[in-house]
């Protein structure tokens, strides 16, 4: 581990935050900063709106740790404690700052509000702290000394405010006094098709690296592999993580489908959109989510010309085309339904390619034959149509076989776009 003084801690102040009524993404943005600084961090805390609790971590961190970052705590109202417990806590007075004052007096004559009693407590900082400015709303925060070898940054819980305030001045500040002694660069590599057990195997003398550094991750169906540099630049940092990431594509192939903030959807768009092409979708047991995951891509409307959720088997026949000797047969959940969906979307739109989803979600529905998180997937293309069949299983409900079912879509009309033979898949 790295010396103490030099290491941070981040302390997130509110009982909301222990209630789990709100997401702590204040620790989730301020970890990724101080990895991007090169600031070693091993500790978070989150405590609640209590005096002797927020006395007892602050004490325990100070031990462990240089730079202790707080978020929360900052307001008006009497639970918000933060300030006044971290003068306690190293026997320091508070003292009214007119600069914060004014400051705050300025925005309420800007909404017509006039300063009260309860917000002038937060111009009350400890005796010697130095004021870390909030531009945009009423709470400052501070950076201080209270002894050598430790140093406290406090910010007001709401993110806006926070990440304005960490950017344009705890940064620079950190910069400037010594704190950035290098830097990490990391490159997010994402993988669909793949598990992370089978990944693994694939690159495991990857994970004994030492700089940079191979880590697996997973979640919702999608593999990544962050690979991270210790650098004394950004320029030196990506020439060391160049080379590794040229290899692990190599060994992955076509299972590795993007970097950093790709999606299988902007992946999908650009090649569509770089060959001129467009893109239907007939969504079933997804309901919509498909295209939703399409059209959170920005100009997605070059490619993406619309779809259909067709649930009922009436509609599946009069907007799809969908035979009723096929359903009355094959059954809605089936390949050869899947395909029929596809093409009547694709010819219904006037599309280069169509995608149909039918399946079973659950929780109810299943069958011995056909058991909850069975799913096919249709893709009509130039070529022709073709089907998969997926059985995610019901063991992680609903939600997760729907996320499934519209990620892999992508992926099998990514896979077909990028094979000269549109009709099958690697």
């Amino acid at each position: 581990m790295s010396d103490p003084r030099y290491c941070a801690e981040i302390i997130s102040v509110g009982t909301e935050l222990l209630l789990g009524n709100i997401l702590n993404s204040n620790a989730q943005f301020l970890a990724e900063e101080l990895a991007q600084l090169g600031i070693p961090h091993y500790f978070q805390t989150v405590v609640g709106d209590n005096r002797d609790r927020l006395q007892a971590a602050v004490k325990i961190a100070a031990e462990r740790s240089g730079l202790l970052i707080f978020t929360g705590g900052l307001g008006p109202t009497p639970d918000d404690l933060t300030t006044e417990t971290l003068a306690a806590c190293f026997d320091t007075p508070l003292a009214e700052r007119p600069e914060v004052i004014a400051d705050i007096e300025a925005k309420f004559a800007r909404r017509g509000r006039v300063l009260t009693d309860n917000n002038r407590k937060q111009a009350l900082l400890p005796v010697g702290a130095e004021l870390l400015p909030n531009p945009s709303g009423t709470a400052p925060g501070m950076i201080w000394s209270p002894r050598s070898g430790l140093t406290l940054m406090t910010f007001p819980g709401v993110p806006a405010e926070m990440r304005r305030m960490w950017a344009e001045t705890a940064v620079p500040w950190l910069h400037q006094n010594g704190w950035c002694r290098s830097i990490l660069v990391s490159r997010l590599l994402r993988f669909w098709g793949i598990s992370e057990s089978a990944l693994a195997e694939k690159v495991a003398p990857f994970f004994d690296l030492q700089n940079p550094t191979v880590a697996p991750y997973a979640n919702n169906g999608e593999v990544k592999l962050r690979i991270t540099a210790a650098a004394t630049s950004e320029a030196e940092g990506q020439a060391l993580i160049a080379p590794i990431e040229q290899e692990l594509r190599a060994i992955a192939g076509r299972d590795c489908y993007g970097a950093d903030s790709d999606s299988l959807a902007s992946v999908v768009g650009e090649i569509l959109r770089d060959r001129g092409q467009t893109l239907s979708v007939a969504e079933s047991c997804t309901g919509g989510g498909l295209g939703q995951l399409i059209t959170t891509i920005p100009g997605s409307s070059q490619w993406f010309w619309g779809g259909a959720i067709a649930y009922d088997n009436r509609v599946k026949q009069s907007l799809l085309n969908v035979s009723a000797e096929t359903l009355a047969e094959s059954g809605a959940v089936s390949a050869a339904v899947a395909e029929q969906m596809a093409i009547g979307i694709q010819q219904r739109l006037g599309t280069t390619w169509g995608i149909s989803i039918t399946g079973i979600a659950g929780p109810d529905g299943g069958t011995e034959t056909k058991p909850v998180g069975l799913v096919y997937i249709g893709i009509a293309g130039p070529s022709g149509c073709f089907s998969v069949e997926r059985r995610w299983g019901a063991e992680r409900g609903r939600d997760w076989v729907r996320r499934l079912s519209a990620g892999d879509a992508l992926d099998q009309l990514r896979r077909s776009l990028l094979t000269e033979d549109s009709s099958r898949l690697d």
